[in-house]
């Protein structure tokens, strides 16, 4: 699914051009990533919560070459879904 399929269905489901729905779905992921960004996590009641983590430096492997290469410390995003979203899901 893209963003624009994204957008395409909140149009349909408000009933509002797909530039107004495109304007919210925008406003809802800017939202989103400045909230990320700041180093705050977002939690989505029933949907699901978006952590910051920070991973240490490391070293790491090469697959295609096998020699070892310094992997540098680094903040990722990751997604740990809610209760109710797994369980729809694992149907």
């Amino acid at each position: 699914m893209t963003k624009q399929d994204i957008v395409n269905q909140v149009a349909a489901a408000i009933d509002v051009s797909p530039r107004e729905a495109k304007t919210v779905v925008e406003e809802i992921f800017g939202c989103l990533k400045r909230t990320l960004e700041s180093g705050i996590g977002v939690e989505i009641s029933g949907f699901g919560k978006f952590i910051i983590r920070k991973k240490n430096a490391r070293i790491g492997r090469n697959p295609m070459t096998g020699k070892s290469a310094d992997i540098s410390a680094r903040k990722v995003v990751t997604f740990k879904p809610s209760k109710l979203f797994r369980e729809a899901t694992d149907n």
